[in-house]
């Protein structure tokens, strides 16, 4: 094992562009990389630009008449009707709309390669992490899911036990889907309660199929949840299925949507928590994957405020070179930020908080608070099938 952190990065994935006005705007995949640059992390790890993701690792995950109907509308994306969930509101079509989305995957996948294979210990694709499209349908802005074609090559190349953690402020509904009846992948998913925001699913019930029971984790957190309730909820769920299901690899997926400055959803978490987390993610793939570990972006909708310092954190953190929370922000980002959007970049690396919480158990149940009830449907689903007690 190398022991080398890598980071994938073609600028060309840029180009996942649904038109001006769509919130998934390519400048924050832009903007994290020129900040990744203006600290010098692009030298501490290997950067690395894999190739598009080929058919046959398409059809890992993704059917072969939506993978004809993808390449149907990057070809004519007039004609995209909303068959297969593209020319949608959500997923307008758009030209090299295939291309673009095969190259994203394409990092995810040479990333799981290079890690299962020992080129790398950590590898990041914070352009990838594009957890809602289903096999046969685009979702919430997701083409291809370039998160769950990592771990199904993953399991091609031969794992029998990956655990994938998502982290995104949105159900990681496409991966679930993807492995629902495969006890070799372990899915869980920490997001705000289906009742408040799409995709409307990610409830604790919601815990694997036919002989794969336990295998997909949700916790379904109440809108309004800050830090110490999120870091609460991470803490009482992950560590002990980790430690548990004993993964090879670690699969991490880190939208930034979580935060409390983000336009889409309605939780309250800081840049501080997200950094917190991507440093338990690491923690955890050394205690319980020997180190093997694949970190994704995700959503994120604060282009400029959120999103480019939560992801040059997890960079940094993969690096072995964490940037401090008090560190200001480099004045030569700044100016790029402003000249691209004409906004002003924030000045720290954080929000200034020092993230705490109380553990779960240690501080005690309270039935009546709505987070706790939260990991405590979970808990009681999904422990007893991997011999823990809730």
């Amino acid at each position: 094992m190398s022991g080398r952190a890598q980071l994938m990065w073609d600028e060309e994935v840029t180009g996942y562009d649904f038109g001006a006005g769509h919130p998934m705007d390519p400048v924050r995949l832009a903007l994290t990389m020129r900040l990744v640059q203006a600290y010098g992390l692009d030298r501490a790890v290997r950067v690395v630009a894999a190739k598009p993701a080929g058919e046959s690792t398409l059809r890992l995950v993704h059917g072969q008449e939506y993978i004809e109907a993808v390449r149907r509308a990057s070809a004519a994306p007039e004609a995209a009707d909303g068959s297969y969930g593209l020319g949608t509101i959500d997923d307008p079509a758009f030209a090299g709309m295939h291309e673009a989305s095969a190259l994203i995957a394409g990092q995810s996948v040479g990333a799981a390669e290079d890690v299962w294979r020992g080129e790398a210990l950590h590898a990041v694709n914070f352009s990838g992490g594009l957890h809602h499209a289903m096999p046969r349908a685009a979702s919430g802005f997701c083409v291809y899911n370039d998160a769950a074609l990592a771990v199904a090559r993953l399991l091609e190349l031969g794992a029998e036990r990956v655990a994938y953690v998502d982290v995104d402020v949105h159900h990681g509904d496409g991966v679930q889907a993807a492995f629902w009846d495969d006890p070799r992948v372990l899915t869980i998913s920490l997001h705000e309660h289906p009742r408040t925001l799409f995709p409307q699913t990610g409830w604790p019930e919601e815990a694997g199929g036919e002989g794969a029971e336990g295998s997909a984790v949700n916790v379904a957190l109440p809108a309004g949840t800050s830090d110490a309730g999120w870091l609460r909820a991470f803490h009482a769920v992950v560590p002990e299925l980790l430690a548990a299901f004993r993964p090879q690899v670690l699969v991490s997926q880190h939208g930034a949507d979580t935060h409390v400055e983000d336009p889409l959803a309605h939780l309250a978490v800081t840049v501080d928590a997200q950094r917190a987390v991507a440093e338990s993610c690491h923690r955890l793939a050394h205690e319980h994957a020997d180190g093997r570990w694949v970190a994704l972006g995700g959503g994120g909708y604060a282009v400029v405020d959120v999103v480019p310092r939560s992801w040059t954190h997890l960079v940094a953190i993969a690096a072995g070179r964490p940037v401090e929370a008090t560190t200001p922000v480099p004045e030569e980002w700044r100016q790029e930020v402003y000249r691209r959007t004409r906004m002003d970049a924030p000045r720290r690396m954080t929000d200034g908080r020092e993230p705490n919480w109380q553990e779960f158990g240690e501080s005690g149940y309270d039935p009546a608070d709505r987070l706790d009830q939260a990991i405590l449907a979970t808990r009681r689903v999904v422990f007893p099938h991997h011999g823990l007690l809730p």
